[in-house]
């Protein structure tokens, strides 16, 4: 018989007030200390962190080593378009397919297509539907995705919680 069978069978065998009560006193108690039991199974998810100083300074020293002039969104996305392209540029309703590598600051490569991928922006990380609007069919440049604009404070696979994502991407085209 399960704890559960056994409580309502209990409920309806006693007819004394005074003993229910007892016994509805004793219930909220278990249920008290069952509520209480450790949760150690759960993940805990970490707190949202700004790393928005830390990469801002990360991205300008990257920019200055490598004598690279980009521009700066709002949003803190700097981006360099370094071929102009002459087709439509995406909305975030579209469907682009580029080519691409992803490396970190220190130049770890940690994703990349060169064949040509399909994706539908409005899918893709705050990063690359931001800084995928100023191209065009054709074009090509740098994104440098602040971690607020990439992956936040999680870390992804081989990529570390905060990281300033760099994108060479081409944008062959847009649907």
């Amino acid at each position: 018989m399960t704890a559960t069978k056994k409580l309502i069978y209990i409920f309806t065998t006693f007819k004394n007030k005074y003993h229910m009560k007892k016994l509805l006193v004793a219930f909220s108690i278990l249920t008290f200390f069952i509520s209480c039991t450790s949760d150690s199974g759960l993940e805990r998810i970490p707190d949202k962190i700004d790393y928005s100083v830390e990469n801002e300074k990360e991205i300008t020293d990257y920019l200055t080593k490598n004598n690279l002039t980009a521009q700066k969104t709002s949003t803190g996305l700097h981006y360099i378009i370094t071929e102009e392209g002459t087709g439509k540029q995406p909305t975030s309703q579209s469907n682009v397919t580029v080519t691409y590598k992803g490396t970190l600051t220190n130049g770890t490569v940690f994703d990349q297509n060169a064949s040509g991928a399909t994706f539908p922006l409005s899918k893709l990380i705050l990063g690359w539907q931001q800084g995928l609007s100023f191209f065009k069919e054709g074009g090509s440049g740098i994104l440098f995705v602040p971690a607020h604009l990439g992956y936040g404070s999680s870390k992804v696979e081989n990529i570390p919680a905060g990281s300033v994502l760099i994108f060479e991407i081409k944008l062959i085209s847009v649907n």
